[in-house]
């Protein structure tokens, strides 16, 4: 974490363009800030700014000449080359890094994709089996229940109350039949212990506890 702290620190002092020119002039030899402000065109007051920053991150130094003025020179050109290669190869792992975390998303997203396709294709593989269940049973229960189930109209009522317990209005929105009808198959559907109500709800038995 400390080395990739240092090479946040680094890049953004050598970030700059004039910083990095003036490391390239004294890499050559050192200089004085008119020096350096005459060679590269810039301000001395812009030098010394530039100066003075890298000298406190101890990229550069300086030494007094007799005449009072600071020879600045790299403090450690070696460690500044390191660094900036460890800079480049941390943005290349960087880069790299988010490419594989892209990859690994998608690669992700993808098997995701399929397993829910796969659940998808199951659940309609299971629906159209309940279905042809649902099919066979209804077909069974009118031919096999003939005292109870007289008309098509007794057995909408069950798979009415099959999804849920409803009122008698409720019922005849859902069934479309008249209340006096289905009022009727309701009653002879509880002395059957088929049904119950709770109220005004009607419930089909062993369907919805409670």
């Amino acid at each position: 974490m400390d080395d990739v702290v240092e090479v946040a620190r680094l890049l953004d002092i050598l970030g700059n363009r004039n910083r990095r020119r003036i490391i390239e002039l004294l890499r050559q030899k050192p200089c004085f800030v008119t020096e350096i402000s005459d060679t590269l065109m810039l301000s001395p007051k812009a030098v010394i700014e530039h100066l003075q920053l890298m000298e406190r991150e101890a990229i550069l130094s300086f030494q007094m000449d007799t005449r009072r003025r600071k020879y600045y020179y790299l403090a450690n050109d070696i460690l500044v080359d390191v660094s900036l290669q460890s800079m480049q190869s941390g943005m290349v792992l960087a880069a790299e890094a988010e490419e594989n975390d892209a990859a690994d998303q998608a690669r992700h997203s993808v098997a995701m994709l399929g397993q829910m396709i796969r659940a998808h294709d199951q659940l309609i593989d299971s629906l159209e089996q309940i279905n042809h269940d649902i099919e066979t049973k209804c077909n069974d229960i009118a031919r096999n229940h003939k005292d109870l189930f007289r008309s098509e109209r007794e057995l909408t009522v069950v798979i009415a109350l099959s999804h849920d317990s409803l009122t008698l209005d409720e019922l005849a929105e859902v069934t479309g039949g008249p209340k006096e009808e289905l009022a009727e198959i309701l009653r002879r559907f509880g002395k059957k212990d088929i049904v119950t109500r709770s109220k005004d709800r009607f419930t089909l038995r062993g369907i919805h506890a409670g």
